[in-house]
Parts: structure tokens; sequence; C-alpha cells
């Protein structure tokens, strides 16, 4: 079915902005004052969407927990921010890289040079939204600024019938994207500096957003310990100084020490924290955070109370 064109004109994110009028006739200082002053009202657009976030962040966990994915899916800018989020959820929270996916219309090739026309096709998300076969443990979460673009509104219909659980982010009220999700994230930012060029509030909203939901979801399923980011993959010098300071502030224990206690978990952090902190062997710990789905707070009392 051919869906009707939506007037972009009534989107607040295409409007001219009042405030950045005369751009091009502006000093330096004064493009980055007005832009940065927009800036500033994007934290608190955001921040009016806390319960939706909130929610978004529980029912991400519970899928998760079952053995679920999250997917993104998107088209240009908002397709990128989703690539980026989804790309640097496996270092930093789990090793399971297919926890957390994306689908970007264009493919892996629209994330550097623009493919403007595959955000336009129907068909092209519904195809490539069956490729993840999502089901009833995962959640789909559909991002677009304008809540219009054709290929992210199929892929996340296309989810919703499969029995996923589907989130929409934008930035404009009512929707086809809203109306297509269980559940919709709208940070009303208004218009853009550079009218319509919605990678700049629109995008730093979704990014915002993006951020809170997949590392919410984590915290809540215990990948963070504290505020520390225990599940941290020691792949380089940095990332094993990084590793070792986790180890120094959680337990706490001198950096040598630490090391030691790294090497003998096979440079795995969280299994290093379990044994330090509930003094357990690295089968022990291993076996625990097993059973607690990884889990370290729960791993390390499991073994404490027995």
């Amino acid at each position: 079915m051919k869906r009707p064109r939506a007037n972009l004109s009534r989107l607040a994110t295409e409007k001219p902005n009042r405030t950045s009028r005369g751009l091009d006739l502006k000093t330096a200082r004064e493009i980055a004052s007005i832009i940065n002053a927009e800036d500033e009202r994007v934290a608190v657009a955001v921040r009016r969407t806390l319960p939706q976030v909130a929610r978004a962040i529980d029912l991400i966990a519970d899928r998760l927990r079952r053995g679920g994915r999250l997917i993104y899916v998107g088209a240009g800018t908002s397709g990128r921010i989703a690539a980026l989020d989804a790309a640097e959820c496996p270092p930093t929270f789990t090793r399971n890289r297919a926890t957390v996916q994306f689908v970007m219309a264009g493919g892996v090739r629209a994330l550097g040079a623009a493919t403007e026309a595959n955000e336009d096709s129907p068909a092209l998300g519904r195809r490539e939204m069956s490729k993840k076969n999502p089901g009833r443990n995962d959640v789909v979460v559909g991002i677009a600024a304008s809540g219009r673009t054709p290929f992210t509104i199929a892929a996340v219909e296309y989810a919703r019938r499969k029995g996923a659980e589907t989130i929409a982010v934008t930035c404009n009220r009512g929707s086809p994207l809203e109306k297509a999700a269980n559940l919709a994230i709208v940070a009303e930012v208004g218009p853009e500096v550079v009218s319509g060029s919605t990678r700049m509030k629109a995008g730093t909203a979704q990014k915002m957003i993006l951020n809170m939901v997949s590392t919410g979801a984590m915290v809540r399923m215990g990948f963070v310990y504290g505020n520390l980011m225990v599940n941290v993959l020691p792949r380089n010098a940095k990332l094993s100084e990084r590793a070792a300071a986790i180890l120094e502030q959680a337990v706490p224990m001198r950096g040598r020490e630490a090391r030691r206690v790294l090497k003998a978990a096979g440079k795995n952090v969280p299994v290093a924290l379990v044994m330090a902190k509930a003094s357990a062997s690295r089968g022990q710990a291993q076996r625990a955070l097993r059973s607690a789905q990884g889990n370290v707070r729960r791993a390390i009392e499991s073994i404490r109370q027995s």
C-alpha cells in the first residue's frame, strides 16, 4: 500500500528557527553561541521523556534476561547514531555481540556515505528486518527524527507483527512511527539552527536517549558494579590498565594485586571481581556468574551466602 506523503513544513524539526535568522552573517563566536544556546534546549526536551525512557529500560532488560536482543533500526543520521550505540555496547557491557544489533537503510555502506533513496522503501525495511528474524523476546527500537521514514516504520511494523516489543524514538509528536510502536519516546527539540538539519538537536536528543536505554538496561541486568564498567574487555594496554583500576576501586586492592587476580581470572574482569570480593576460585566465580546470568553483584552474594 502506498503511504501518503507528509507535509514536512508541518514538522517542528523542519520549521525555520527564529533564533538563527541571518546565521550566515554572524561571526564564528556568534554562530557557536547560537548553537550552544539551542543545544541547551535538548536536555530539557529529553528530561520530559524520562517516564517513557524508564519503561523502555525495564522492557529491554526484561527481554534481554530471557535471551532476547535489542535491535535498532534507522536511516541516515538516526541509523548512524543507532549503529554507534550498537557497536559500543558489547565491549562496554557484554561479551555477546549478538545482544545489541542494528538495521541500517542502505546497509553498512550507508554508515559512511549517504544512501537516501533506501529510506523511502517500506519493502526494504521489511526485508532487512526479516533477516533478523525478530520474535517475542526481542525489542526493536525505531529511530527517526521526523517519525515518518518509510523504511523504519515498515521495519518496526514487521517486528511488531512477529511478536517483538517495539519502541519509537522520534522528535515529532503524533508521527506514523509513534503510532507503529508499542511505546514511544518523543523528544520535542523544536526547529534546528540550520533548518531541517536533524543531525543537530534531534541527533543529540536521539544519542542521549539511546545512551540511557542501553546503559540503563545493562545496569539493571547487573553488568555494571556500582558505577564501574566491570565488563570491559582488556584487549589493549589502555583497557588492561582500566580493568586493573576497576578492581582496585571495587575490592579495593593495590595495583600489583589487582593485576595478579586479573591474570588468574584469565583477564576476565567480572570473574576477577567475584574471585576477589567473595574469596572464590576461578571455577567458583565462573559458575556463580553463569547462575546469575552475568549479574556480578548477585554472583558475589550467592557465593558469600553459600
